[in-house]
């Protein structure tokens, strides 16, 4: 019983160790991510390239933050996920239909 309890602690540990280095590795993409950001617009580059990166690199760090600092990968989340991309799917819809109309 003894030997089965520190296995047990040896693997939250370990779970908690992985935990920690994804979430310092995905602080630190997005901290490296607003840097290029900024030094692209300081930049003389194309302002609709600079444009198009930078609303790529937002919509990379939206989902890091979910997936890693919301703790939407852990279980249990299934059905607040589900419900919050569906909202996102529906304001998505929402927002194109709009433009479609109004280049209509």
């Amino acid at each position: 019983m003894e030997e089965r309890a520190t296995f047990n602690e040896e693997f939250i540990k370990e779970k908690r160790r992985q935990d920690m280095r994804h979430q310092v590795l995905t602080f630190s993409m997005l901290i490296i991510f607003t840097l290029i950001s900024f030094g692209m617009v300081m930049s003389d580059l194309n302002a609709m390239f600079v444009r198009m990166v930078i609303i790529l690199f937002a919509v990379v760090q939206v989902g890091f933050q979910l997936y890693y600092f919301m703790h939407m990968n852990e279980k249990g989340h299934g059905m607040p996920s589900l419900l919050f991309y569906g909202g996102c799917f529906a304001g998505f819809l929402t927002v194109l239909g709009l433009v479609v109309l109004t280049w209509w």
